[in-house]
């Protein structure tokens, strides 16, 4: 390989980048044809990557998870996600530029949404026409672009958005949408993806796929019959009639919008290095330190209106005295963490709207009483100790639904990341309490209010419930979302240098799920069959 073939030059007002050019690799014809005999695959859906987040590789696996936080210590977005778009024509290797990207990147919380996915919902006349091969697909008309600029927008934004699945060999979309949350990185491919002045409006990078027409002729053939189940003949008419001429119609001349032209497309690793690095550069600008700044941000003197405190009655107080020993087992410390649970889920219940009701007694009398107005209850416990405090929820609960979010500390900064979610559907409806045991800085607790209201739930319709708070959780929760009932049983004063609740309760999920790692007494004979 010469010094001429690694270098960038610039052509039409972008940089077109060539690696090495030999035909022996991945994209040599024969290799892109399929085998003999090949099975047919009866389905083909778009390709949107939704949960669980993994991506495997030939080299590794990357599971693309643990978001760290996308808003500042105010609760709001702070700067919104980094997407490139991919453009290019029909097969010319843009999903494999975009999984190497995702993996050269190696950094967490990375989304990749298709194009494919926002197909039209055709017609039936159009559905004949395209059983015959005879329906346009690769026109802009084809594309369902006022929800796919709405969705990427959301999906910027850090929202959680809704994706539509293409079904290819019927030439509809799938009943069920599939989940996709914001991120970090947003990687957004398809072959129109620059055919839309609002659309262009929401790429921070735009590269352009180029590859060689016959080469993706054979990557065609190769893909429609072995995935999408189609006959070789009606690969090529359709090639002919519309493929062919729409690239060089719509999807050539966007050439010329591209900062990057990527010529032989994931063979080219010149070009994809060139793209991680501005991509690190990029990010480095949009890295934000939530929990510091909650540490040290200056906190009001009187704590909020939004505070509920559990009456400090001597059965409670009693409580605390157990279950804040440490020398309290840990069959009494699930025990009594329970019994303290229950009171703490019956005091935020009183916090449900509710409407006066009259029923009629066994007795044939009218008794004034009082319903639930809302339409709907939700538990949301923050993984794994917010999960002890589901059974007090059921308890009280008829059919109460459950969602999770897992949250963990980054051990390298600090920073809470957020790692998973399960949350029901229409939960956007429904009063939420979110449940964690302990709330220190405040947060995780913000990053899972974050969550729910990226999930479109109402700001006073969440309740966060915590046995133990620390005053710089409250006051930080509080600040960042004013409407947001805080409940809890006890608020701690004070956080030591390790930012744990003081005098607090100690670690809460060791405590009751017997992690806490004490220190095993080996005998000498063990000790020797260890090390050995």
């Amino acid at each position: 390989m010469t010094l001429l073939d690694c270098a960038g030059a610039r052509i039409s007002g972008c940089w077109s980048l060539r690696g090495d050019s030999s035909g022996s690799g991945e994209d040599s014809l024969d290799r892109l044809l399929p085998p003999a005999g090949a099975p047919r695959k009866k389905s083909a859906t778009s390709l949107s990557k939704t949960e669980p987040p993994l991506l495997r590789t030939g080299k590794r696996t990357i599971y693309t998870a643990g978001r760290p936080p996308w808003y500042d210590e105010h609760g709001a977005q702070s700067k919104e996600a980094f997407v490139i778009g991919l453009c290019g024509g029909s097969a010319s290797g843009k999903t494999t530029v975009a999984n190497k990207i995702i993996e050269a990147l190696d950094v967490p919380w990375v989304v990749l949404l298709s194009m494919d996915s926002f197909y039209k919902v055709l017609s039936p006349e159009e559905q004949v026409l395209a059983a015959q091969n005879d329906y346009n697909f690769d026109h802009p008309g084809a594309f369902d672009f006022e929800l796919l600029v709405a969705t990427l927008r959301k999906l910027k934004q850090g929202r959680s958005v809704k994706i539509p699945v293409y079904d290819f060999t019927t030439h509809r979309r799938q009943k069920d949408w599939k989940n996709l949350y914001g991120a970090s990185v947003i990687i957004f491919e398809g072959i129109m993806s620059f055919a839309d002045k609002e659309l262009l409006q929401l790429l921070d990078m735009k590269i352009f796929v180029d590859t060689d027409s016959d080469i993706r002729l054979v990557r065609r053939l190769r893909r429609d019959i072995t995935e999408r189940g189609r006959g070789i003949e009606g690969v090529i008419k359709q090639y002919n009639k519309f493929v062919k001429p729409a690239f060089e119609q719509y999807i050539e001349p966007t050439m010329r919008l591209a900062d990057i032209v990527v010529p032989r497309g994931g063979g080219n690793m010149v070009a994809i290095d060139l793209i991680v690095q501005h991509v690190h550069s990029q990010l480095e600008e949009r890295e934000l330190s939530v929990r510091a700044l909650l540490a040290s941000a200056q906190q009001m003197q009187q704590l909020p209106q939004t505070l509920s405190v559990l009456e400090s009655t001597p059965q409670v107080r009693g409580l605390h005295t157990i279950i804040r020993n440490k020398e309290t087992s840990r069959d009494e410390f699930i025990f009594y963490s329970k019994r303290l649970m229950r009171l703490l889920i019956e005091h935020a219940l009183t916090f449900l709207p509710s409407q006066p009701c009259a029923v009629q007694t066994p007795q044939g009398h009218e008794y004034e009483g009082r319903r639930h107005s809302g339409k709907g209850i939700t538990g949301v416990s923050i993984l794994r100790a917010g999960e002890t405090m589901e059974p007090a929820l059921r308890a009280v609960c008829k059919d109460v639904r459950i969602g999770k979010i897992l949250i963990q500390t980054n051990l390298d900064s600090g920073e809470p990341e957020l790692h998973y979610l399960r949350l029901p559907k229409d939960i956007s409806e429904d009063h939420v309490i979110l449940m964690d045991s302990t709330v220190s800085t405040g947060a995780a607790a913000m990053m899972a209010v974050r969550v729910l209201l990226d999930h479109e739930v109402q700001e006073d319709k969440i309740m966060l419930v915590s046995l133990l708070m620390a005053e710089l959780g409250v006051h930080s929760v509080a600040y960042a979302f004013p409407k947001v009932k805080i409940i809890t049983t006890a608020v701690d004063k004070n956080l030591d240098d390790c930012l744990h609740v003081i005098p607090g309760i100690g670690d809460f999920g060791d405590r009751y799920f017997g992690t806490d790692g004490q220190e095993i007494d080996w005998s000498d004979e063990e000790e020797q069959q260890l090390s050995s």
